[in-house]
């Protein structure tokens, strides 16, 4: 059985530099998936889970699929809000809804969901979610950590 649940909200700023943008001079569209990444991340770092030390523990996490819309476009030196709540959490995946935001009017740029799988780093077999990262993640949600 999945359990079903809704995070606390979580949010990553990051800025829009030169880098990110297109000749157009906005974001070019597979940046939003790298803004989206980093707040994946930042969400585990919050939670008390560097990647590096997930690594150090023969554990990764690899995107499964990824959706995303795109609702309007983000330019240079824009500040930008970006959510990653985990919205399902199996026993060897987590489904993360994400937002891309404009800081200054709270625009919706991008949002997406991405079922991000847990896996061996060495074989990059799947695995169980560690009981103390599953646990925190359902501690954010006030649910039982329990998964399918």
């Amino acid at each position: 059985m999945r359990a079903q649940i809704e995070a606390q909200p979580f949010a990553h700023r990051c800025r829009v530099y030169y880098e990110d943008t297109d000749a157009g001079g906005i974001v070019y569209y597979v940046n939003y998936l790298k803004f989206m990444e980093r707040a994946r991340t930042e969400r585990l770092r919050e939670l008390g889970f560097a990647q590096s030390a997930l690594v150090a523990e023969d554990l990764l996490f690899v995107v499964h699929s990824a959706e995303a819309r795109y609702h309007a476009p983000a330019k240079l030196d824009d500040e930008l809000f970006v959510t990653a709540d985990v919205i399902e959490l199996n026993r060897a995946s987590l489904r993360f809804r994400q937002q891309v935001r404009r800081v200054t009017d709270k625009a919706l740029l991008c949002e997406g969901q991405f079922v991000v799988a847990c896996v061996r780093a060495d074989s990059l077999k799947p695995r169980a979610i560690p009981e103390a990262l599953r646990a925190a993640f359902a501690s954010v949600a006030g649910l039982s950590p329990a998964g399918e």
